[in-house]
């Protein structure tokens, strides 16, 4: 089933149980405008709610993943930067740095299927997946230093758990623009592939066939505990795993383990992670 999202700048379809979000703004490489960073967030809401999902694939329609912030469009609005910095609170996201983060919070894994241009804003909200898989001729920077601007969508939350410090301060310094082949090298993608969509749905059908309740605290347990407390690491893991001992999932998942030569039986809707 497809829903549609603000401005038809998302295009949402979910089919079993993998929900595919693609960018739909091809004619603009998918760049950001005002539109687009609220359809982005509707889409991650409205995918936090679905307790069905099981996967996430991210892609961009046309040439391109997302070639970066639609400068011209948002500036054309003196209310625009306002609406994308404006937050609460510090510790916050604003409305710029959730379509990055907001990723995380969702209970499934979201894979980022790279492809053309991944600039700037684009590379932000790829950094938000739990995973990146990238053409070897993708085209990746870090572009906000030749706006004379710092990277402010969130990506650095994610930055800094999978890249060295230094290699993350040369490409945000520079802007240099690197292809898939390099990004993996760097750590800045999981794989390269010459179909990285194909292997964006392998690997999220080879996630669904696990406990969607092991795999959301899964998610949950390493994003909160990678870089806390050893304390809290351990109690994490011992309150996540009594919750899932108690779930109908792991059950299931057990007997399927045990009875490889029956029907698998189908999991029921993840707990509330």
């Amino acid at each position: 089933m497809t829903k549609p999202s603000i401005d038809k700048r998302i295009e949402l379809q979910i089919t079993d149980n993998i929900a595919h979000v693609r960018f739909n703004r091809a004619e603009k490489h998918n760049a950001l405008d005002m539109p687009m960073f609220y359809a982005i967030r509707e889409t991650i809401k409205r995918l936090q709610r679905d307790r069905s999902i099981r996967a996430v694939i991210v892609e961009g329609k046309g040439e391109d993943f997302c070639s970066g912030l639609d400068i011209k469009s948002v500036m054309k609005s003196a209310k625009a930067p306002l609406q994308l910095l404006f937050k609460w609170l510090p510790w916050q996201a604003n409305l710029a740095q959730y379509v990055s983060v907001g990723w995380r919070k969702i209970p499934v894994p979201v894979i980022m299927v790279i492809h053309g241009r991944c600039w700037g804003g684009g590379l932000q909200i790829a950094l938000g997946g739990d995973f990146r898989i990238a053409a070897p001729d993708s085209s990746i920077a870090i572009m906000e230093s030749r706006w004379g601007l710092i990277p402010d969508m969130g990506g650095t939350v994610a930055l800094k758990e999978i890249v060295n410090l230094d290699v993350a301060k040369e490409l945000a310094m520079t802007g240099a623009i690197i292809n898939g082949e390099q990004a993996l090298n760097y750590g800045l993608v999981t794989h390269v592939d010459e179909d990285p969509y194909g292997k964006a749905l392998q690997l999220a059908q080879t996630i669904c066939q696990q406990s969607p309740d092991a795999v959301a605290a899964t998610k949950k347990l390493y994003n909160k505990s990678w870089w806390s407390k050893h304390g809290f690491a351990l109690a994490r893991e011992s309150y996540y795993q009594i919750k899932i001992l108690l779930g109908r999932n792991r059950k299931i998942k057990t007997y399927n383990q045990l009875n490889q030569d029956k029907k698998p039986r189908a999991f029921i809707n993840r707990q509330n992670w």
